[in-house]
């Protein structure tokens, strides 16, 4: 009881800071003055993160296991009262002490992560489980107290920044709260626990474990959500902070508050820094918003993000997680960054702290990939058109699944555009390997279509160099295919062009 008492008036004189004085005020007219997406992010693309924590101990499901375990009618219940005996014999807060994380290495990662040609990179910082990846004073569950007993957060920061990347943290603690929210026929409890209280409420009982829970009175857990974002700058100053859902339901004052505070201290250091939002949770002008499992269907004016996950299904490991191929991930950024977005895609460790080599070899291929072609990857900008192609049109935009990757794929018919930010040169990307019998007819420079003439210089494979014959007429620019081998996945087409 006595460390609760003083987590709680730590909590209160934590919050009570006030807002670093500086430029940004916690009011949305002065928040909109900070640039949603500064140049770094733009220049980005391509980030990783990673689900990793209590919930892959069980690794079974998926990173909701902690909810679904309670879930009478749910296959988690069932494993678990099989596996480990019902919840008030083995609870939630039993695996944290079997996370221990003695295999994570946070240079190894980060090397991999940098290979994998990530420009940013870092963890789920608090999922909706409660349990906090970084060494908290706000609540006792967390990596440095229990579980790991280390700064997970710090290491990876270090290490990420050591190899000349931007540091990500991403929350999901805004669902994390047990409490009685009015609604349709008067209150219902809600939260990411919700059916602890209405099936195994003696779990709630232990002070500490009701913490891990989210079962605390709303004005203390809001006060409480905040005081974490506010810990986690100060103590690692993150370039981007990541939104899951639900968090439309923290107070617009709060999120102000917070945000000021963010801003003002990215200011006193002189760095520019991103928040994601989902849904409508943020304005656009605060923020960048965040499409998860999702895309744009054509390119837009403004900057937007994707977050994916490298499988097929859970977020976090299981034991039967299924991995996407390479061509998969690399055509999912491709596409992104030619509609003006970013990809942080999700990876998957143990519980030990291993990243599975089916996951390495993904990684690997990718930067592979943008190690020879990047340039037509980072640091570009869009064309007037994303790209053109017989596959994946009219396919529906937004969350969850909008305009996901067609059935069986693009083709290498399917071309996406990016251009270099002084708008000379044009990097058409082909999505698979040409067939070396037939000329490549990109119709996005038919006359008819372009905003303004325009006339083109060489022409090369960005990963070879080999110079390509090339010519205009009605249909577009036709270019011959490369003699030279090329990497089947996607081939990077340089057009030195003039205005």
């Amino acid at each position: 009881m006595k460390k609760n008492a003083s987590i709680i008036m730590f909590t209160i004189i934590f919050l009570s800071t006030p807002v670093l004085a500086a430029e940004f005020q916690p009011t949305w007219e002065s928040l909109s003055r900070h640039e949603p997406a500064p140049e770094w992010f733009k220049d980005a693309k391509f980030g990783i993160y990673f689900h990793w924590g209590v919930y892959s101990v069980p690794a079974f499901g998926s990173e909701w296991y902690p909810r679904n375990m309670h879930i009478k009618k749910n296959r988690e219940y069932k494993h678990h009262v099989e596996t480990y005996g019902q919840p008030t014999q083995f609870g939630y807060h039993d695996f944290v002490p079997q996370f221990k994380a003695e295999k994570f290495d946070a240079d190894a990662w980060a090397d991999l992560f940098a290979k994998a040609g990530a420009r940013f990179a870092g963890p789920v910082a608090e999922h909706h489980d409660g349990f906090s990846m970084w060494a908290s004073k706000l609540t006792p569950w967390n990596a440095k107290d229990k579980g790991p007993h280390r700064d997970i957060a710090g290491e990876i920061a270090q290490a990420v920044r050591k190899r000349g990347m931007k540091f990500v943290t991403s929350f999901h603690h805004a669902r994390n709260n047990l409490y009685e929210k009015e609604g349709r026929g008067g209150k219902n409890w809600t939260g990411h626990y919700e059916f602890v209280k209405k099936d195994f409420p003696s779990l709630l009982d232990n002070k500490e474990n009701a913490i891990l829970y989210g079962y605390l009175p709303r004005d203390e857990f809001i006060q409480r959500w905040k005081g974490k974002l506010i810990e986690v700058i100060d103590n690692y100053q993150p370039d981007l902070m990541w939104f899951d859902s639900w968090l439309d339901e923290v107070p617009d004052q709060v999120k102000m508050e917070y945000l000021a505070y963010y801003f003002n201290h990215a200011k006193k250091l002189n760095k520019e820094v991103v928040v994601t939002f989902k849904q409508k949770d943020l304005p656009s002008n605060v923020g960048v918003l965040d499409l998860e499992k999702g895309r744009m269907d054509k390119k837009t004016d403004f900057y937007w993000l994707t977050d994916d996950t490298i499988s097929l299904g859970s977020w976090c490991y299981t034991r039967d997680l299924r991995i996407k191929s390479t061509k998969r991930v690399l055509h999912s950024l491709i596409d992104i960054v030619s509609k003006n977005g970013v990809l942080l895609l999700n990876i998957s460790p143990k519980a030990d702290g291993t990243i599975p080599e089916e996951q390495r070899k993904v990684l690997t291929e990718m930067g592979q990939w943008l190690a020879v072609n990047g340039q037509a990857i980072y640091n570009t900008r869009t064309w007037y058109t994303m790209g053109e192609g017989p596959t994946g049109k009219d396919l529906p935009k937004g969350q969850f699944g909008g305009v996901a990757d067609p059935r069986g794929g693009y083709s290498p018919e399917d071309i996406r555009y990016t251009q270099s930010k002084d708008g000379k040169t044009i990097y058409a990307i082909a999505l698979g390997r040409p067939d070396a019998s037939k000329e490549i007819v990109l119709t996005s420079f038919a006359a008819k279509k372009l905003p303004a003439p325009i006339r083109i210089g060489d022409v090369s494979v960005l990963e070879t160099g080999e110079k390509i014959t090339a010519s205009q007429d009605a249909r577009g620019l036709i270019l011959a295919s490369p003699k030279t081998k090329v990497n089947d996945l996607a081939v990077a087409f340089k057009i030195n062009v003039q205005q």
